[in-house]
Order: C-alpha cells, then structure tokens, then sequence
C-alpha cells in the first residue's frame, strides 16, 4: 500500500469542508522551499481570479529580503489584484501547511491589504 503524504492528506480534509464561491473565491497558498504562491479561485466556476507568487514580475526586481519578506509582499500583492477583480472577501486555504511562517504571514499582508476572511 502507498504511503500518502501527510500534507496532502490534511489537504484533503481541509478541501472535503471548503470551497471558493461566486461571493466568496478562495485564497489559495502553496510554498516551495524556495518561493511561495498565491491565488484566488472561484471553484463554482473553475477560474482563477487573481495570482501572485514571489517569481512576479511585478516582485522580481525588488530588494533581497527573507522568505518571510517575499510572502508579506505576495500577500499584499495578490489582495490588491484581486481588489482589482472585485473581490474583498474571500475564504483562506492553506493547503494542508501549519498557518505559521510564511503562510501565515501571506495572510497578514492580505488582511491588512483590504481583503476579509
């Protein structure tokens, strides 16, 4: 029997009680070691609304900074794309990770940047 990672297991379960609605999109966050991503779904219909990682053009030629850094500004950068798109609420996904860190930190700079959840 094939051993099921353990974040993709609580990913599962996480997604078994959440989705993105019309009203609602849901703020997706996924890291890598080295870069963190970012996006807005609606999943009634299937379309991302708004996304952002640390490899953006918009984030590429800013300062060196941690990764902890690179997540506050993907945070706030996705909020105001998604600002854009007309969506101020929305339901937080962290994908199976431990809201701590990084993840954790997207959600900061997202609230402080206008979006509810």
């Amino acid at each position: 029997m094939a051993s099921v990672d353990p974040r993709i297991k609580r990913k599962n379960r996480i997604r078994r009680k959440l989705s993105g609605t019309t009203e609602r999109p849901r703020l997706t966050v996924y890291k890598s070691l080295k870069h963190i991503y970012a996006q807005v779904v609606d999943d009634s219909t299937g379309r991302t609304l708004a996304f952002a990682s640390s490899l953006s053009k918009e984030l590429r030629n800013s300062e060196e900074g941690d990764k902890k850094e690179d997540a506050k500004r993907v945070g706030k950068l996705v909020a105001e794309k998604a600002k854009a798109a007309k969506v101020t609420r929305v339901v937080f996904d962290r994908n199976g990770f431990p809201y701590q860190g990084r993840i954790a930190a997207v959600a900061e700079a997202a609230r402080e940047a206008g979006l509810e959840f």
